[in-house]
């Protein structure tokens, strides 16, 4: 996936209406807006990834739909971080008792929280120091789990609040552990 960086000047802000109608104006394309006003324009991925992207999905998917103990998204939703970026995880998760906190209008656009655990998978064309630095981003903004999958190094980092990143070499599972209880997944299919 390519990323664009786009520096809006700093008397430049985007209100949050603004942001979504250029989002919905241009749907070919993924926005994210850092806290500091950087808009970022992410085109479409390769079949690769957006394959093993739709792996993740299915395991996460299956998990929630049996447990029932929160909402899954894919990479098209949208969260507000509490330190006002706006971000797009390519997986992410949150509690029923986030989702049930939220207004219904607040259901509709960017969900105003932080995910209690999300998923980058680095793709050929990403930055790896950018997205790494966009998962302690996340852990700045409460997130509980995180895990920032490598392909092309067979390498997992894994993002735990007042925790050093784990790092691991080749794993063929990994485990939700408090956060998603029970689930397990398998990497089979992401190497």
């Amino acid at each position: 996936m390519t990323t664009l960086n786009l520096n809006l000047p700093t008397n430049l802000k985007l209100s949050e209406d603004q942001f979504e109608n250029l989002v919905w104006a241009n749907r070919e394309s993924k926005f994210e807006l850092t806290a500091t006003g950087e808009l970022l324009i992410m085109s479409p991925t390769g079949g690769e990834t957006g394959n093993r992207n739709f792996e993740l999905y299915i395991d996460l998917g299956n998990w929630n739909r049996q447990k029932g103990l929160g909402k899954a998204f894919d990479s098209s939703t949208g969260f507000q971080l509490p330190n006002g970026a706006k971000r797009s995880p390519d997986l992410s998760w949150i509690t029923l008792e986030k989702w049930n906190a939220l207004t219904p209008t607040q259901r509709r656009k960017f969900l105003p929280i932080c995910p209690d655990f999300v998923v980058e998978l680095v793709s050929e064309s990403d930055d790896l120091k950018e997205i790494e630095e966009k998962m302690q981003e996340y852990l700045d903004n409460g997130l509980g789990l995180g895990w920032l999958i490598i392909p092309k190094s067979r390498q997992v980092q894994i993002y735990r609040p007042q925790q050093a990143v784990e790092i691991l070499e080749s794993p063929l599972s990994l485990s939700g552990e408090s956060i998603l209880v029970d689930f397990v997944l398998d990497l089979t299919p992401i190497w």
